[in-house]
């Protein structure tokens, strides 16, 4: 049975591919198997994949909303557009979960000219700075053209930096992250070129959506209770993570939501940042 793509490209179907993300979610086998066997039933040559996400979701919602919130995870990372910058706040919270001090927006001078650099970030004596790409249409992946131009800007600072006296900490490697994926000359000119890349499932079993199961770090727009109205006004006070709402609820009073669903919000978030 071939299925199509959000690219349009068509790709036969997988009932692995589907159990895993499935699994992901943290449902149980008795409720993959039954998603999976409606989700079977309903296959036809030339359905989208948008469309046996829908069905999934949809299922998964029905028994319980922390497994459809999980299951959401590449779709809530897309709300954060039209714009890049909740997703470079998003990748700094990250960072700063693993250790780095990190400031968003930080303009750094080069041997040829000025960069504004979306991340930088400090850890163990070294300094790294890092790009990133973000797109809010799915199907779109990043091409060789990304790291080509992200490594100039990265060189020319780096060549400035070693130039300054006295400085304590090391330039290290530069870094591309981005939300969809990379193309396999982005991968090889990122291994020649000794950039460090990071996409939604690269490098294979520690990509974006390994880390973020990993260390619990959900996007707030994984909710299924709060609406699009609310992911965007707690996203424009920079509340990227639904860690980050566990320590600042009183955002939601500013939104004139009601105790009895804040606590429903709020119980939803605690099991989302429940690692």
């Amino acid at each position: 049975m071939e299925i199509v793509k959000s690219s349009g490209e068509k790709v036969k179907f997988s009932m692995f591919k589907l159990r895993n993300s499935l699994k992901r979610s943290g449902a149980d086998e008795d409720l993959i198997n039954l998603i999976v066997d409606r989700v079977r039933d309903e296959l036809y040559q030339g359905i989208s994949t948008k469309e046996i996400y829908n069905r999934a979701f949809a299922l998964l919602k029905k028994k319980q909303s922390i497994f459809a919130s999980k299951y959401k995870l590449k779709k809530a990372i897309y709300e954060f557009g039209p714009t890049g910058y909740p997703f470079e706040k998003f990748i700094s919270a990250i960072l700063q979960f693993s250790g780095y001090k990190t400031e968003v927006g930080k303009v750094m001078t080069g041997i040829c000219v000025k960069h504004e650099i979306d991340i930088f970030a400090k850890k163990n004596g070294a300094v790294t700075i890092i790009e990133c790409k973000f797109h809010s249409e799915e199907g779109r992946n990043c091409n060789v053209k990304v790291p080509l131009y992200i490594h100039s800007r990265y060189m020319d600072v780096k060549k400035h930096w070693e130039t300054k006296e006295n400085s304590d900490l090391i330039f290290n490697v530069g870094w591309v992250a981005t939300n969809t994926r990379f193309t396999e000359d982005a991968i090889q000119f990122g291994k020649c070129a000794g950039l460090y890349l990071l996409s939604w499932d690269y490098p294979k079993d520690d990509g974006l959506k390994d880390r973020i199961d990993r260390l619990g770090l959900y996007p707030i727009t994984v909710s299924t209770l709060l609406s699009a109205r609310e992911k965007q006004f707690l996203l424009s006070r920079d509340v990227v993570l639904c860690q980050q709402l566990l320590h600042d609820k009183f955002f939601l009073d500013h939104l004139g939501i009601s105790d009895s669903r804040k606590q429903r919000i709020m119980k939803e978030i605690e099991l989302l940042c429940n690692r």
